[in-house]
């Protein structure tokens, strides 16, 4: 049994709920519910404990069996929890009937992550994009948020229009979504002018998953200050910056990071956002080596860089926080070479499968300036090759 953190007066305390099937088996199932214990304490809740079930299919009414739930219930009303937040999206009848029975605040990972996303939202685009997901969220749920307005008192889940627009009926809440939908095409075309507009200089877009080091590299290449911490969704807004290498100026973009089981309604809206991928002319594939599921964060990335054609583009592999990641097995190109248990080398990592990925690979620690010299030539040698086709007549410059 996971002990209850000491209480904030100003976190609330929360319960993760996932469950195993064939197709999410116990340690992947784990995986997800220590996602979402992160997304949480980004949203500023302590999670005193986690409840999982085998099922199949999550049960029509309650998600989990009656018994799980009693379970549950129990221990919410015992220890005075504010929240449950269930790892997979709740149907609106789910979400009334959970919450009825615990007698608590009931989030899903949707909702959770909408808020967060809301919480972090800093520009008039990307406070839009995160006011239409919402809105699109709680459009089939009003007849639930109605009951139980009169008792939210704000916190998680409840930031944006929970508490000002529900009040309005169906028909307002379709108008507003409208309304959104149209300031959003607007703001896609100036944001397609202004594309336009920087020239033709060859274009460098980060992507990767959530919290893996892409602002911490953005301020080391562009000598910038975009906020870089250890949350997830620390930035929403895609960030430009005119970096230059050796006398060689290209664009290079800091763009919102993937997650697994990402909201459809934020997929979306925050469509436009991706345009800096969809319209780079290199991508810089930024991947955490210290986390344990590092391949199925890369994969996450190359599904929707896949969705928006954007997987032939040339594609530079940076493994960032090197100075992370401990292995007893190193699982180099000698099998019959043994590393004693350490911190690798550069030439450690220069050895690995991974190296050979893209034929583009940089192993870098971007906190700590590790290797960030390699980066650099890796770079610069691709962006000069499309640079000097573009402007053929200044090679002699590069």
């Amino acid at each position: 049994m996971i002990e209850i953190k000491p209480r904030s007066s100003e976190r609330e305390t929360a319960v993760l709920v996932g469950i195993i099937n064939r197709w999410q088996d116990e340690e992947k199932s784990a995986e997800y519910l220590d996602e979402l214990e992160f997304l949480a304490d980004t949203a500023g809740s302590d999670v005193a404990k986690r409840f999982t079930q085998k099922l199949d299919v999550p049960h029509p009414k309650t998600f989990l069996g009656s018994g799980k739930m009693d379970e549950i219930q129990s221990y919410v009303k015992e220890h005075d929890i504010d929240m449950a937040i269930f790892d997979d999206e709740l149907t609106p009848s789910q979400l009334k009937n959970i919450e009825q029975m615990l007698k608590c605040k009931v989030l899903d990972r949707t909702n959770l992550i909408l808020d967060i996303f809301a919480a972090r939202a800093q520009t008039s685009y990307a406070r839009t994009q995160v006011e239409l997901a919402q809105y699109e969220y709680l459009l089939p749920r009003l007849t639930r948020m109605w009951t139980h307005l009169e008792r939210q008192k704000g916190g998680i889940g409840m930031r944006g229009p929970g508490e000002t627009q529900i009040e309005t009926d169906r028909r307002i809440i379709q108008q507003k979504i409208s309304l959104l939908k149209e300031k959003l095409t607007k703001i896609d075309k100036q944001m397609a002018t202004q594309r336009g507009n920087r020239g033709s200089l060859v274009r460098v877009a980060l992507v990767g998953y959530t919290n893996v080091g892409k602002s911490t590299l953005m301020n080391r290449m562009a000598k910038s200050e975009v906020l870089a911490e250890n949350k997830l969704f620390a930035t929403l807004d895609t960030t430009v910056r005119k970096v230059v290498i050796d006398n060689l100026p290209f664009l290079l973009s800091d763009t919102v990071g993937f997650i697994r089981k990402l909201p459809t309604q934020l997929v979306e809206s925050f469509k436009s956002t991706l345009d800096e991928v969809r319209e780079a002319d290199v991508l810089i594939h930024v991947v955490d080596i210290s986390h344990s599921n590092f391949m199925e964060h890369i994969e996450s990335v190359n599904e929707t860089i896949g969705e928006i054609d954007g997987q032939e583009k040339p594609t530079i592999m940076v493994f960032n926080k090197i100075d992370l990641y401990k292995h007893e097995e190193p699982e180099v190109i000698d099998p019959e070479e043994e590393l004693e248990e350490r911190y690798w080398t550069l030439e450690d990592w220069e050895r690995t499968w991974m190296s050979r990925m893209n034929g583009n690979a940089v192993f870098i620690s971007a906190e700590n300036k590790t290797n960030m010299d390699e980066l650099r030539k890796t770079i610069y040698k691709v962006v000069s090759e499309i640079h000097s086709k573009r402007f053929p007549f200044e090679n002699f410059l590069y």
